[in-house]
């Protein structure tokens, strides 16, 4: 199978599989802005959100910390930071944080252009121009998979999923580790009653101590507040789709990160610290979990999905791999891999994780998905409670 794809150069010795041009609001307030100047400049994508304004403590570090990582992921050339002018989260302290990348950025607040947001949008535009002029002489190299950090997601499962395509992707995972890659599995609320197999798979003790606290912490501490994680899992499309327990879903979850050691666990949006397998604390939320893993760095997420989700990134394009034979007929615009012929056609696992692993490839050189076909570009920033609303009762 081959072992190299075609990317672009960054600093820093990154390597990008797309090359675009993001227009990042600060704040919730301009982001029409945000948007209109993304229509008017090529390859350009707007990251909107509603925050920014009024956060403090983790969420304004979570929020930070965030969008910043989606602006310096690997796969985006240039960064045009947008604010209003009155928010905590400003552009500059934006701007700062993405230039630690060395990649171009520039950033204004529309209250400090005369002419409103008209004047705003033109200014926007006109750097955004600028840039995709600059990014468009850039040509693709060949790179090999050591360059490369997978994001791992499943959403919409069901009873199919993990015996034909999370297997399939897991797979694919070791390739990449095998080939000196990275790869992240997130959804730790979908560990639940593995936590024994995953700790077995770290590197040393101190790792699986880490996987342990991490999740009795997050369950006790959620506990005191009334919130019990365990009942949430499966969700009711779960069990929809056949998923009886949190363990088998869980099972399902752990298989797309195939078989190779534990580095160590990420905090939300956290890029790795070296190469191989790692986990990410991260509650199992799909557009939550797919923001945090192109914030990490990851060029390109594998999801897979029984019952369907169409849903993509701004800036990380999206495979959809899925093993429902029903799914993949109902929702094929949806589906890139379809992995219902270990069911119907007596397929293997690795078969399909052939088929897989050649579109990861094609997608890596340029190959749009399905999810970018359709145009889907959703992100949802991971919330943390704040003590003093928590505790807040009218």
């Amino acid at each position: 199978m081959t072992e190299e794809f075609m990317g672009f150069p960054r600093p820093k010795g990154q390597v990008g599989i797309r090359n675009k041009i993001v227009i990042l609001p600060s704040v919730i307030c301009v982001n029409h802005v945000a948007q209109q100047i993304a229509k008017k400049v090529e390859n350009s994508v707007a990251i909107t959100h509603p925050l920014g304004c009024g956060q403090f403590g983790h969420d304004f570090n979570y929020t930070i910390k965030t969008l910043a990582g989606l602006a310096t992921n690997p796969n985006v050339f240039g960064v045009v930071v947008v604010g209003l002018g009155c928010e905590n989260l400003t552009s500059k302290k934006l701007a700062r944080q993405i230039k630690r990348a060395k990649k171009p950025v520039e950033f204004y607040d529309v209250q400090e252009i005369k002419g409103g947001t008209i004047a705003a949008i033109e200014k926007g535009v006109e750097i955004g121009k600028k840039m995709r002029e600059e990014s468009s002489e850039l040509k693709r190299e060949p790179f090999d998979f050591s360059n490369l950090i997978l994001g791992l997601e499943c959403g919409g499962s069901d009873s199919i999923s993990g015996i034909t395509a999370n297997p399939a992707v897991g797979i694919v995972s070791d390739k990449i580790v095998n080939l000196g890659g990275t790869s992240i599995l997130p959804e730790f609320t979908e560990w639940i009653g593995t936590e024994h197999l995953l700790m077995k798979r770290a590197v040393d003790q101190n790792i699986a101590d880490k996987i342990h606290s991490v999740m009795n912490s997050f369950l006790e501490n959620t506990m005191k507040i009334g919130i019990d994680f365990r009942g949430v899992q499966p969700t009711p499309g779960n069990i929809a789709g056949g998923l009886t327990t949190i363990e088998e879903k869980s099972l399902g979850t752990i298989a797309k990160a195939g078989k190779a050691p534990i580095q160590g666990v990420l905090e939300y949006s956290e890029a790795p610290k070296k190469k191989g397998l790692w986990l990410m604390f991260e509650p199992g939320l799909d557009v939550e979990s797919m923001t945090g893993l192109a914030a990490a760095g990851a060029q390109v997420i594998i999801m897979t999905t029984g019952r369907g989700s169409p849903t993509g990134n701004p800036v990380s394009p999206v495979i959809k791999i899925c093993g429902n034979p029903k799914t993949c007929d109902w929702m094929k615009c949806n589906i890139d891999v379809d992995a219902s012929s270990i069911i119907t056609e007596n397929k293997s696992v690795d078969d399909v994780a052939q088929i897989l692993w050649k579109k990861l490839i094609e997608v890596c050189n340029g190959e749009q998905t399905q999810a970018e076909v359709l145009g889907f570009e959703d992100i949802a920033i991971w919330r943390v409670m704040n003590f003093p609303f928590s505790a807040f009762k009218i």
